[in-house]
């Protein structure tokens, strides 16, 4: 219920009611989990905050945008269920699911991803972050993520992927899609 913050008595504070949700998030220990040789990273985090009209005002609406990143053992299913278990909803706190997508199990099996991945050396490692490859899995179709660029650069301000690297997958592809060596 909106109130001038001067007399707060007189409402409610829905951004308060978020405070255990809050808390919850921040406390979270996320776990790792190895599968097929890659370590999958989970993670939960506050990613957005809404709510309040007026630097006098108690807002009278709230949210809290969650991000969610389960590792690949977990169903879809699982993982909204683990969720809701560790968010303990409060009565009167609504959680909405906007985008809800399974992970990828690894596909390194595969002859076509042995293939690649001696192509490229026989490194790998978990991807973090969501792509394609996940509607692959789901198909069962198997696929990997190859490509340029350090991740740990994704949506920072100096997000950034050097042209050599370009250069050095698409010569490493065509490479390993015409049946050369890398």
């Amino acid at each position: 219920t909106r109130a001038h913050s001067a007399r707060a008595w007189l409402g409610h504070n829905a951004a308060h009611d978020l405070a255990g949700v809050l808390t919850r998030v921040a406390a979270y220990e996320p776990r790792t989990v190895t599968i097929a040789g890659c370590e999958y990273r989970e993670g939960l985090n506050v990613v957005g905050l809404t709510g309040g009209v007026a630097t006098n005002t108690l807002p009278d609406e709230a949210a809290l945008t969650i991000n969610f990143r389960f590792a690949p053992d977990r169903s879809l299913d699982d993982a909204k269920q683990h969720l809701e278990d560790t968010l303990a909803l409060e009565d009167g706190i609504e959680l909405l699911y906007d985008d809800a997508v399974p992970g990828a199990l690894p596909g390194l099996d595969a002859p076509a991803a042995q293939g690649l991945l001696s192509a490229v050396g026989g490194e790998f490692r978990a991807k973090f972050g969501w792509t394609d490859v996940s509607r692959f899995s789901t198909l069962g179709v198997p696929a990997v993520n190859f490509g340029p660029g350090d991740p740990g650069f994704a949506h920072k301000i100096d997000e950034q992927c050097p042209i050599d690297q370009i250069r050095s997958v698409a010569d490493t592809l065509t490479a390993y899609l015409s049946g050369a060596s890398a």
